[in-house]
């Protein structure tokens, strides 16, 4: 879609297309409001209704809505003694959705073996670790990580070796962009335009929640009400 039609309907949507009043929106209050939306939608699809609130496959709708937000990213890690620890996250990371390892052993195999790789909490990596059953093990080819300082730990427990990490993760949405709209916060006149990268049918989503953002700052209570409700119905 382009931006020219997401003002439109925007506008459209607060009642704005010609009003002349104080009310008039700026550029960049529609570009901030749409990318605040963006980041919101986004994570209410990631987020389930089951007992551990994660739903991003949770339906064939989800799967397809999210699928262009999955990232892949080949790390660099250190030996840490009991885990290894890669680079930081890339600044674009929103959630995490899997991790891949290679690992070898020494007097094993010729050939890296692919490890299955549990994501658990920090705080239970020293139970875990003396666990017999969950503890990372090569010959079972499974092992646990965790996230800790923006950086992600493979614990080996000095059993193997791991020869390559790969994370695939949820990134944020790209920012739209309006050509010749100024930003208040960094004082930038954007040089060219930047569409939503979604297909049209959830940008008009997107779309409904900006405008209820907007609404609700423009203290524009029964537009608010009105779009929040076609967002989340939709959504």
């Amino acid at each position: 879609m382009l931006n020219s039609t997401l003002q439109l309907k925007i506008k459209q949507r607060l009642n704005k297309l010609d009003s002349q009043d104080y009310e008039n929106l700026e550029c960049w209050q529609i570009i901030e409001a749409f990318n605040k939306a963006q980041i919101e939608w986004v994570r209410r699809q990631i987020m389930g209704r089951n007992m551990s609130q994660e739903g991003a496959e949770q339906t064939v709708r989800k799967v397809d809505d999210l699928q262009n937000l999955l990232t892949p990213v080949l790390f660099t890690s250190i030996n840490a003694g009991a885990y290894y620890e890669t680079e930081p996250l890339p600044s674009n990371y929103l959630e995490f959705h899997k991790i891949d390892i290679e690992a070898t052993k020494d007097n094993c195999c010729t050939e890296p073996k692919k490890m299955i790789v549990y994501l658990v909490e920090e705080a239970n990596s020293s139970i875990l670790q003396r666990d017999e059953l969950r503890q990372p093990n090569f010959e079972w080819g499974e092992t646990f990580c965790t996230i800790v300082n923006n950086r992600i730990r493979v614990y080996t427990n000095s059993d193997f070796t791991v020869s390559s990490i790969t994370l695939l993760y949820y990134r944020k949405p790209i920012n739209i962009q309006i050509i010749g709209c100024g930003d208040p916060y960094t004082g930038l006149v954007a040089a060219t335009d930047i569409s939503c990268e979604f297909r049209d049918d959830i940008t008009e989503i997107l779309i409904d929640s900006a405008a209820s953002i907007m609404a609700g700052d423009i203290e524009s209570f029964s537009q608010q009400s009105r779009t929040s409700q076609s967002s989340e119905t939709n959504t």
